[in-house]
């Protein structure tokens, strides 16, 4: 093991290890390569928003089936009838 890897891992494996904050200033990254990164992660936000939409959905369905039947057990159904109130 070389003498750097050493210091990383004592340092990894030491108890008195503290946070420390790392500000990052730069990040030097080609134009072509920043545009091939940003059209990957659209194509990948495709499917993550389809995930993301049919959980909601499941939520809501779950919410307004449990509201939806307390709702109208309370109020005697949303008929037309409820302008008697």
């Amino acid at each position: 093991m070389s003498s750097d890897m050493k210091l990383i891992m004592g340092a990894l494996m030491s108890d008195n290890n503290q946070n420390r904050e790392v500000t990052v200033v730069d990040i030097k990254m080609p134009f072509i390569s920043m545009v091939v990164f940003l059209v990957k992660l659209s194509i990948a936000a495709i499917p993550a928003v389809i995930i993301v939409s049919i959980i909601f959905s499941l939520i809501s369905a779950l919410f307004g089936g449990l509201f939806g039947g307390l709702f109208n057990g309370m109020f005697g159904g949303m008929g037309g009838d409820m302008h008697r109130f």
